[in-house]
């Protein structure tokens, strides 16, 4: 594998420094903005290690940027507060702020397709309903987890993570966030495998 960085990942890699560096600048709140672009920050370091040893295919490097902003916008806005949403929620006179639904659609949404790679190319799995099983399975043990973290982190620091929670006073909001990332899970794989597959084909043949 070449080791130099390719051009289509280089301008990624300004995109994403430059949202980040954009969304450190005078913040909602900034305990809020760490805790919501830390995934984000582990995300690049796994993506760095990996980059020479495990190329992924460019429709997943696009698509972690894609949840990199995500969550960054967010740290900055605090999720209940995106402006563009604000817009949506009183324009439409819907119940709330409904970026959080957003960022727990990608959540299921991208790393389907993250599992889905590493699965077809690291494991025997054929492709079929038992990957697909297994991949909508990962992503809804990532949202879960992602739910304990988050109240880990509230019994932590109490009323400073409310931000970071996002509940907005909806009781049901963890059962919500966790069926908006099962179904960005099996959305990504009904719209996206076919494109998947034939990007995977100059790895897999190696």
């Amino acid at each position: 594998m070449n080791d130099r960085l390719e051009p289509f990942h280089r301008g990624l890699l300004v995109i994403f420094f430059a949202v980040l560096i954009w969304s450190v600048i005078n913040p909602k709140d900034l305990f809020t903005w760490f805790l919501e672009v830390f995934p984000a920050l582990i995300g690049l370091s796994v993506v760095t290690l990996t980059y020479n040893r495990f190329r992924l295919t460019n429709l997943v490097y696009f698509l972690i940027l894609v949840h990199a902003i995500i969550l960054i916008v967010g740290g900055h806005y605090t999720y209940a507060e995106m402006p563009i949403f604000n817009w949506l929620r009183d324009a439409f006179h819907l119940a709330r702020n409904y970026y959080d639904r957003l960022g727990h659609f990608a959540q299921g949404f991208i790393p389907a397709i993250i599992v889905r790679e590493i699965l077809v190319r690291k494991s025997a799995l054929k492709r079929g309903k038992l990957l697909a099983f297994l991949i909508i399975s990962i992503c809804l043990a990532i949202s879960a987890s992602y739910e304990l973290i988050e109240w880990g982190v509230a019994e932590a620091t109490g009323s400073a993570a409310d931000a970071f929670l996002g509940t907005q006073g909806d009781v049901w909001d963890t059962q919500w966030d966790m069926f908006m990332a099962l179904l960005g899970a099996i959305m990504a794989l009904a719209s996206m495998s076919n494109l998947h597959d034939k990007l995977l084909k100059k790895f897999i043949n190696q």
